[in-house]
């Protein structure tokens, strides 16, 4: 089997350098919260030139994600364990992802640990700052209040513009979403672009709408 595929961080106050990461350097997916990394695994898997992190804070999970894509000879796959707020707001290069992929992530689901939650109304300004321009972001709950409060803080934005889950993606399930289709819950999907700005010669920022 090839080497490991969980990088160990050198440091948490520094920016991975992703040059480190991956033989070859390709546009770059991310999954906060990648649970036993069935989704991210196959999506690697048929997405061969693109890499591909995923990010949890259970070193069980992680470990899961190591074997599926040693077993499946993935070089364009990497797992780190952290929390994927810190990993999303200190640890991820400005700019460096074309897409984050957040998949049933903790609905907190008691009112006063809302404040705990992944999406809140600062993540739309740290994704943005993750992405790429015209990167994407993929959400999917079971939660309904929880995917009222997604929909709500990228409405808000002026910074997204809201696009449709492409279907060969939304087939890819992951483990939680097998679970609950097999008891008849349904999977709640929204998902966001970044809208392309441009400066102008006194410096501003001046939204000039989406690219095709």
């Amino acid at each position: 089997m090839p080497m490991s595929l969980i990088y160990t961080l050198p440091s948490i106050v520094e920016r991975i350098d992703l040059a480190r990461l991956f033989p070859r350097q390709q546009p770059l997916e991310v999954e906060l919260g990648s649970g036993d990394s069935s989704f991210l695994v196959e999506y690697a898997r048929q997405n061969a030139r693109r890499n591909f992190i995923g990010v949890e804070r259970l070193l069980g999970r992680i470990r899961k994600l190591d074997r599926k894509g040693r077993r499946a000879g993935l070089t364009n796959l990497r797992g780190v364990q952290i929390e994927s707020s810190y990993f999303l707001q200190y640890l991820l290069p400005p700019h460096s992802a074309s897409a984050l992929h957040v998949y049933f992530p903790d609905p907190w689901p008691k009112k006063r640990h809302h404040k705990n939650r992944l999406i809140n109304e600062s993540f739309p300004r740290l994704a943005r700052a993750a992405l790429v321009p015209g990167g994407e972001v993929y959400l999917r709950t079971d939660n309904e209040d929880y995917f009222a409060q997604m929909t709500g803080v990228f409405g808000a934005s002026q910074e997204f513009q809201q696009i449709e889950t492409p279907p060969e993606l939304a087939e890819l399930l992951t483990d939680f979403e097998r679970e609950f289709r097999a008891r008849g819950i349904s999977t709640l999907r929204a998902a966001y672009r970044t809208k392309l700005w441009e400066l102008t010669q006194e410096g501003s920022d001046i939204k000039i709408g989406n690219r095709k």
